[in-house]
């Protein structure tokens, strides 16, 4: 009976353990998972950055070409000057407005996937926190069922010391009532 209750114990153990080790692997593959989403999002963030780079340099580029066209027409023709520049300033103000807009749009997609971040390191943080709080209640139950182990074999101890008394006092008994016949 003894020995299958450390038994018990000893698979109780065993599973606490694995189950600690599971839970283990779990924060590194979440931690993983993470610094993967991180590195994605600096991709991303490093990819919209070029890409507005690389647009802003095709406007600085289209601005350049309208100026030139623009010098060129007031070399050639004086009296559509006037008309020219009204032109220009609507496509650049139109240009200035585009620009606006997608920046406005790649800080928002900017700070919807910090938001995003932030909530996944969140809910990480919550999951290891209550990881630890697992493991915090299954170190209390171990150290229980080993407070509750030592009781019963103290119990069991003080129940054979018992028995022997009982024999002794047989033995005893059964020598007085030799020794009387």
């Amino acid at each position: 009976m003894d020995t299958t209750h450390e038994t018990t114990l000893a698979e109780d153990l065993a599973l606490v353990r694995t189950e600690l080790r599971d839970m283990q692997r779990t924060v590194i593959a979440l931690r993983s998972e993470l610094e993967r989403a991180e590195v994605h999002r600096q991709a991303e963030i490093q990819q919209a950055t070029q890409s507005s780079v690389a647009e802003f340099a095709q406007l600085k580029t289209t601005i350049g070409t309208l100026r030139a066209e623009l010098e060129h027409a007031r070399i050639e023709r004086d009296r559509l000057v006037q008309q020219e520049r009204a032109a220009n300033y609507n496509e650049m103000q139109m240009l200035k407005s585009t620009i606006g807009r997608l920046r406005d749009e790649l800080e928002h997609e900017r700070a919807d996937k910090e938001t995003a971040v932030r909530d996944a390191i969140t809910s990480q943080q919550s999951e290891i926190a209550q990881l630890h709080q697992t493991v915090d209640s299954l170190r209390e139950a171990l150290e229980l069922a080993h407070i509750d182990k030592k009781n019963a074999l103290h119990q069991e101890h003080r129940h054979f010391s018992d028995a022997t008394a009982q024999l002794h006092a047989t033995i005893q008994a059964l020598r007085m009532q030799l020794d009387n016949h």
